[in-house]
């Protein structure tokens, strides 16, 4: 009979390496421990501190023997595994399981249980590092046949003892030869699987606040003579005001320099100074060694402009992966590559690392947009009604920072209150519907979704367009409590109209006006999107800015309704030309919802650009025109 030592090596399982975001917004890479870590093992060791060691083997033990090394460099993928969690391709964390049989001894399948450890690094522990090895190695022992672990912790390890008893696992706790001994159920229960979800929202959460909250931004490629997507950005982060330290980076130049008044240097090494966000604007072909040069420094993120990546093709698409790959080795969150940029309107950051050459006024908007032309014209869209952002992100080819991690930063951020999301696919249905449905409970949320009937992504978007029915998808975003609307146009309508009026107590719409063509369009819209108008009043052509307040007056304050359309169309003047009045007419339905209870009220008028200025200027957050 074999023993577990004697078993053979299973092929190593790919499929077991994942990268994780951890509960600071950094990364790490999680794979299995080879005979090729020996090395890596003995150099981690020797940084840990003598008394997480103690915690660990519970006595003294300030080297590992040869012996040692082999056990915990060789396993057989089945009864004995080990898990490092990497970053910079160095060990930060292990974890390793033994299967064992009811004596506690070691033990080969049908045994289904089996005894795990951690050791955590030091400068890594309060990261959430061994919180995320234990959800993966749980999941490894489940493949493998194993139903519970068993842990001895010894009473002063409280940390460790709070990994186990915060996973939410089934759990038995004892008190023996000075140990606590903790056995747990791996059977995922809804606290286990709710303790995955809430440690997955704070950690992805976190990491978009770290991209767009930095502290200092370096802008690497930032050309010596103006212009260029480099020193436009870097201009742009001038311009807007931003709040942090900035930097300029150029490998031509030949020591520290200046550029528009910014501290320039050949290299981030060469700064000198913590760097939180890194924008690179520099050619394909050299992004590798500015992304090394940034995590080689402790770079925490990076917005990578650069095109030239999987929207060329197959090479390209390999270039973006091994993009990924490097940036996650350090640690870094990566939004691109062939992305617009990034923006945040708080007034203690002020951050414009994007193409915008003027950042939006301050509002309580989110805008996310997979599409730098359509985050233009969503911008200029947003800008012209007065409304403002709390925070802009184009994603680009989407290699990483997705649609997904904003909605988990967006659900619990103070500052926005209405989320808008222009998506060309959806790479996770499942996980999107489920992030939507959260954040929708909390704050609207609208979703205009292009490639509707090709069913595909434009090339480069390394998240794969969803293979599932229009109509399934609008199935999916309507049970979330998503709005879905057709264009950009309406998402501008829809963002502006949430961020500015109250919502609707009920679906009863008063619909009144000078034109009774748009009044009875204005009342099959409502019928079309399951809402209850009343009869469309109709104020008649010779309507005055007067007679509009009076009747918008009386239809607030009536009880049989919860919301307001107001149709307008120029009307002809005593001397037979057509007048507008929009400043007038934007007065008086301003004045009557002043006085009345709050209730939405949407305008829809027909070449009246007077009225359309003068209702936006009411509310706009924009600057004024010069």
């Amino acid at each position: 009979m074999r023993t577990p030592s004697d078993q053979p090596e299973h092929p190593y399982p790919d499929h077991w390496e994942a990268d994780v975001v951890l509960r600071d917004g950094g990364t790490a890479r999680i794979r299995p421990i080879t005979a090729e870590d020996a090395e890596r093992l003995v150099s981690f060791y020797e940084q840990v501190s003598d008394e997480s060691k103690y915690y660990r083997f519970f006595a003294p033990y300030p080297r590992l023997s040869a012996k040692d090394v082999h056990r915990f460099t060789h396993h057989d993928h089945v009864d004995r595994v080990g898990l490092a969690a990497t970053v910079g391709g160095e060990f930060i964390a292990t974890v390793r399981y033994d299967r064992i049989d009811a004596d506690g001894m070691p033990a080969t399948a049908p045994a289904d249980e089996a005894e795990v450890a951690f050791l955590v690094q030091d400068a890594h522990q309060g990261r959430g590092v061994a919180s995320a090895l234990l959800e993966h190695i749980a999941a490894v022992a489940r493949e493998r046949g194993i139903r519970r672990f068993a842990a001895e912790v010894l009473p002063a390890n409280g940390k460790m003892i709070k990994v186990f008893t915060d996973a939410g696992y089934t759990q038995k706790r004892s008190f023996a030869d000075g140990a606590v001994r903790l056995t747990l159920d791996l059977e995922p229960t809804n606290r286990s699987l709710a303790v995955q979800r809430a440690r997955e929202q704070r950690a992805e959460a976190r990491s978009v606040q770290r991209l767009l909250t930095p502290g200092s931004v370096a802008v690497v490629g930032a050309g010596r003579a103006p212009g260029g997507v480099g020193r436009t950005v870097l201009r742009n982060l001038l311009d807007g005001g931003f709040t942090g330290r900035l930097y300029a980076v150029n490998r031509a130049l030949a020591g520290p320099s200046a550029l528009d008044g910014v501290p320039a240097f050949p290299s981030v090494a060469d700064i000198g100074h913590p760097v939180d966000l890194a924008v690179l604007a520099v050619p394909a072909e050299r992004v590798p060694e500015a992304v090394a040069d940034c995590g080689e420094h402790g770079v925490r993120g990076l917005v990578v402009l650069s095109a030239g990546y999987a929207e060329q093709g197959g090479e390209g698409r390999e270039r973006q992966r091994a993009l990924v790959r490097q940036a996650r080795s350090y640690g870094m969150r990566i939004i691109g590559p062939n992305a617009f940029g990034v923006i945040n309107t708080a007034e203690g950051v002020r951050l414009n690392a994007s193409l915008a050459p003027h950042p939006p006024a301050a509002g309580r908007i989110g805008l996310f947009t997979q599409s730098g032309a359509i985050g233009i014209a969503l911008l200029a869209g947003l800008h012209r009604r007065g409304a403002g952002l709390s925070a802009f992100v184009s994603a680009g080819n989407r290699a990483d920072v997705s649609g997904n991690d904003i909605l988990q930063f967006w659900f619990e951020d103070p500052d926005t209150d209405v989320v808008l999301l222009y998506l060309e696919s959806i790479g996770n249905p499942r996980k999107f519907t489920r992030l939507a449905r959260r954040t929708a409970a909390a704050k609207p949320v609208v979703v205009v979704k292009g490639g509707r009937h090709t069913g595909s992504a434009p090339p480069g978007h390394a998240v794969p367009a969803t293979r599932i029915p229009h109509a399934t998808v609008s199935a999916l975003l309507r049970q979330a409590g998503v709005i879905r609307v057709d264009t950009v146009t309406e998402l501008v309508d829809a963002g502006v109209l949430l961020a500015g009026q109250p919502l609707p107590a009920g679906p009863r719409v008063a619909i009144l006006g000078n034109s009774e063509s748009l009044g009875l369009l204005a009342y099959d819209a409502c019928l079309t999107e399951g809402l209850r108008p009343l009869r469309p009043r109709d104020l008649t052509t010779s309507a005055t800015p007067e007679d509009f307040r009076a009747g918008l007056t009386e239809a607030l304050h009536d009880p049989s309704c919860d919301a307001v359309v107001v149709t307008a169309i120029p009307w002809v003047g005593e001397d037979g030309g057509t007048e507008s009045g929009g400043g007038m007419l934007a007065d008086a339905l301003r004045s009557a919802a002043a006085t009345a209870p709050a209730k939405p009220v949407v305008v829809v008028h027909v070449e009246m650009g007077a009225l359309a200025d003068a209702l936006a200027a009411a509310t706009s957050t924009a600057p004024p025109a010069p």
